[in-house]
């Protein structure tokens, strides 16, 4: 049980950290977000610490457009 709780507490700093990067990459500040920017949001705070390696995860979505 002890490992679990320590390991839940690194994802947690894990998670925290990634957040605090997409913060500093000003990802937050735009209202308008698509799904690109949302997507970029979402990998660069699972990427947590790895961001300050190197790591500047995109994503590039293509949502289909309804027919006419």
């Amino acid at each position: 049980m002890r490992g679990t709780s320590i390991l839940g507490v690194i994802v947690v700093i894990w998670l925290i950290i990634g957040a605090i990067a997409a913060g500093q990459r000003g990802y937050y500040g735009n209202d308008q977000t698509n799904c690109a920017e949302a997507g970029t949001i979402l990998v660069t705070i699972v990427a947590g610490p790895l961001n300050y390696i190197g790591a500047n995860p995109k994503i590039d979505c293509k949502l289909p457009e309804p027919s006419k």
